[in-house]
């Protein structure tokens, strides 16, 4: 049996880089806790020697992984653990690193939804939204624009209410995306209040909704008084859907 070697200047925290000495595990240079990587954040060093999130797990080289939230990597950039990691005082971490990183999940986060529009799982304006949760097949998701009207979020949760009842939880309430985010990912002017129904544009997007609420440290849950785990799922990615 071949054993590949070890490149040099790896060390134990470091990944062989995309595609090589694929592991189902990554331990975390701030917790040492393993973990799938789909519940991380891989980062590698930039050619200016700048540390770099790399979201896809894609970037060439070897690449250090962070559980993936923002208290994790706010504590990798504050105990230098990159520095440790990629052997090299001379690695450039930047203050605003977690920024960066949320920045990031947001942007894949309207793609996301760009492309569940594309697929014909998006229903948008308020009327055709009431419509569509009333409707025999209802939705997967409600979406409002983080800057919604009051009104308008009471009245299609009360719909909700009407169409699920007791099952209410299971129906997702986005709302991490203002209005002009929402308006740049569907192509439309002045989009408050979309639903989205099955599809797998709809799974991808949930996917990365809730990438991006744990990221946060905020439940996905369908109402605010829901149990904090409705609708919970390990974030999966689907790369190919994101190009």
């Amino acid at each position: 049996m071949n054993v590949q070697e070890e490149p040099a200047g790896a060390g134990p925290d470091l990944d062989r880089g995309p595609g090589r000495g694929r592991e189902p595990v990554r331990t975390c240079i701030v917790t040492r806790t393993a973990q799938s990587p789909a519940a991380m954040v891989r980062f590698v060093l930039g050619p200016d020697g700048a540390v770099v999130p790399d979201l896809r797990a894609r970037l060439p080289g070897r690449g250090a992984w962070v559980t993936a939230t923002r208290a994790a990597i706010d504590a990798a950039v504050k105990r230098r653990a990159f520095n440790r990691a990629f052997k090299s005082s001379e690695a450039r971490v930047a203050p605003d690193l977690a920024d960066q990183v949320a920045d990031g999940l947001r942007t894949d986060l309207r793609q996301a939804l760009a492309l569940a529009n594309k697929a014909g799982c998006v229903v948008t304006g308020f009327g055709k939204v009431e419509s569509a949760i009333l409707g025999a097949e209802g939705v997967a998701a409600l979406i409002h624009a983080s800057d919604a009207a009051a009104d308008g979020r009471r009245k299609l949760a009360a719909a909700l209410r009407r169409r699920y009842g007791d099952a209410i939880s299971v129906i997702p309430v986005v709302d991490d995306l203002s209005n002009n985010e929402l308006d740049m990912a569907l192509g439309r002017d002045h989009v408050i209040h979309a639903a989205l129904i099955a599809g797998a544009g709809t799974t991808g997007y949930l996917a990365r909704w809730r990438r991006f609420r744990t990221f946060e440290g905020m439940a996905s849950a369908s109402e605010e008084d829901a149990p904090p785990s409705a609708g919970a799922t390990a974030f999966v990615s689907h790369d190919d859907d994101m190009k």
